[in-house]
């Protein structure tokens, strides 16, 4: 499971916890609540993919005139060389080989959000968290965030009521 702590800039009075079963639903949750489309969120995709969209392959006669920037995409990259797109991360539109994981992708749309946020991507990360330093928990009223983390923790059965 991956839990996130949110703080919105209206402060830590306002603080909330959430949890994803994993990166899929971690991503899906925020894309739910983005300004984006999910695929401007993160996508990947092949220039070949990028053509077949416009019902053209890379053998038809037409494709270099009316998609110059796929091909170009395909001439420096292939055809078939799987691209991702994470806007939020890699800024608008832009495609790259080098991989981006949904969680990468998610965390990058959260922090656009403003406020703080913490994310962590394992059960036993969140459950050390609770009782860990921490500067957002630790700063005044971020008893908040800390308390927000708890509750999630043991709304989901990870920490007993009452630790």
């Amino acid at each position: 499971m991956i839990f996130v702590v949110q703080v919105p800039p209206d402060g830590p009075a306002h603080a909330r916890a959430w949890f994803a079963y994993g990166e899929a639903d971690f991503l899906r949750k925020v894309c739910a609540q983005d300004v984006l489309s999910e695929w401007e969120v993160f996508d990947v995709v092949t220039a070949r993919e990028l053509l077949e969209m416009t019902d053209r392959t890379p053998d038809a006669p037409d494709a270099r005139s009316a998609c110059p920037a796929v091909c170009a995409l395909a001439d420096q990259h292939g055809w078939d060389t799987p691209l991702y797109r994470a806007d939020h991360l890699l800024g608008s539109g832009q495609l790259r080989p080098e991989p981006v994981t949904p969680l990468e992708a998610g965390i990058a749309a959260l922090l656009a959000r403003g406020g703080q946020w913490r994310v962590y991507g394992h059960e036993d990360v969140a459950l050390a968290a609770a009782d860990a330093p921490d500067a957002l928990f630790d700063a005044p009223s971020g008893w908040h965030a800390r308390r927000a983390l708890r509750e999630q923790l043991i709304a989901v059965e990870a920490l007993a009521d009452g630790h």
